[in-house]
């Protein structure tokens, strides 16, 4: 079973996706959620999606192969739920909360009752705390666009140990763009098949970084947990249909935390450099910069280690309007630490 992983937290369209081993073993793979069977695929990619609606409940997800020789392989995975009182369709709002110390060391294991949130400087009550063990789902964008060919080869091996140290529960989508956004891989948790698809990246193109950004956010959806975008770009946007304002307002409507890494121009020029701390820093993530391509394995650990140390914090916001209006959103804790989290949200109106 490769997705959802175990343990991790769902709500709305979800795929549900095995894999099996050697290919032509199985004469068809069967899912169940809660018992009921939902479908059924016959050749490969053997994946459907499902409604879990909007409540984060726990489910329980069976995959059944039914092997070509005779016999069936079973594989059961067990997702969580948050434990709300309140009623199951009120909104809540999740924020992911990095905490370090005075001298930039990462904190962990701090109590929920450390956490405190405002929103328009009202207390909120959290409701859903998470420290340990709370699954990733991260998107990875690598800039292949002409002006990269020389880079290309570095730029591979670094993507490379960069997606094979990230935890095989955790699940990883790998895009490159250029003038388009195209996947390589869709939600994979195997590192060795993240690692094959770094192969087919080759450069051409021109930069559309706006339309690759929304991209990413459509395809991380609105599951529940911790969301991460992490782009990787050598230049300013130079063919997007988006604006950067229409990229900055679908931000403020998601949860996910944007990282943006600055290569060749994005070192160099101040007014990019701007524009990927002005799109990463509200989100909760930040921009790296640089110097060179050998310096990109440094950076990608240094993402790894906060990613793997994050807090995620769910609160109901006692203001329920959905008017479409932009909430700030300020995180403390208690000691003498800093937290880097989403600045705030826009509640978007109900159509």
């Amino acid at each position: 079973m490769l997705a959802p992983a175990d343990g991790s937290f769902i709500s709305g369209s979800t795929v549900l996706r095995a894999e099996i081993e050697p290919g032509g073993a199985a004469s068809n793979v069967v899912f169940f959620v809660d018992g009921r069977q939902v479908c059924t695929r016959a050749v490969p990619p053997f994946e459907c999606i499902w409604d879990f609606g909007s409540a984060i409940l726990e489910h329980q997800i069976r995959v059944r192969a039914n092997l070509a020789r005779g016999g069936s392989i079973v594989r059961t995975v067990r997702t969580k739920g948050v434990g709300y009182a309140e009623k199951v369709d009120v909104d809540v709002v999740q924020v992911t909360a990095t905490v370090v110390d005075g001298r930039g060391h990462y904190v962990k294991g701090l109590p929920q009752s450390a956490f405190h949130v405002a929103e328009d400087d009202r207390p909120q009550t959290i409701t859903h705390f998470a420290s340990e063990d709370v699954p990733l789902d991260l998107l990875v964008a690598v800039d292949v666009s002409g002006s990269m060919g020389a880079a290309m080869p570095a730029l591979k091996k670094a993507v490379k140990e960069f997606l094979s140290d990230v935890s095989a529960r955790d699940q990883v989508t790998l895009l490159g763009f250029n003038d388009t956004a195209f996947p390589l891989t869709r939600a994979a948790t195997n590192p060795a098949d993240r690692v094959k698809a770094v192969d087919r990246l080759a450069a051409w193109g021109g930069t559309a970084l706006y339309d690759v950004i929304l991209r990413a956010i459509d395809m991380l959806g609105h599951a529940v947990g911790r969301k991460a975008i992490v782009v990787f770009t050598d230049g300013e946007d130079e063919g997007s249909h988006a604006l950067l304002t229409d990229v900055e307002g679908r931000l403020q409507a998601s949860d996910v935390t944007l990282y943006m890494i600055g290569q060749g121009r994005g070192v160099t020029l101040e007014p990019l450099k701007k524009i990927l701390d002005r799109l990463s820093r509200p989100t909760g993530g930040r921009a790296l910069f640089t110097d060179n391509i050998g310096e990109l394995h440094d950076a990608f650990n240094n993402l790894l280690d906060e990613l793997s140390q994050q807090y995620l914090l769910g609160y109901p916001p006692t203001n329920s309007a959905r008017d479409d209006s932009f909430r700030r959103i300020k995180v403390s804790v208690d000691g003498p630490y800093q937290v880097r989290a989403r600045q705030g949200y826009r509640a978007a109106a109900v159509k």
